[in-house]
């Protein structure tokens, strides 16, 4: 019975024990769930992504009305044989 009524520790002073001890405990699973979150989560890279076929781009150009129907149809039957006879387009 030695410190039970003596030194101030009444019903708030258990109270203000109990609630730090409360807080104290969810800051500590707080910050072990957010760890864990973030070492068990997947690192995200980032996607470069691939530049446009030729074949887009002659149908791009055919679509903004840089080349007309003749020239586009020309300069993909040069894209899909292979062939490398000069410039595909012309600007």
């Amino acid at each position: 019975m030695m410190f039970w009524y003596d030194h101030n520790v009444g019903g708030w002073g258990w109270f203000a024990m109990s609630a730090g001890m409360l807080l104290f405990w969810a800051v500590i699973i707080t910050v072990a769930v957010l760890a864990i979150r973030a070492l068990s989560r997947p690192h995200e890279h980032t996607h470069v992504t691939a530049a446009p076929s030729p074949e887009q781009l002659l149908a791009e150009r055919f679509a903004r009305g840089e080349i007309d129907e003749e020239q586009y149809q020309r300069s993909l039957a040069t894209l899909r044989s292979g062939g490398s006879s000069g410039p595909f387009i012309k600007t």
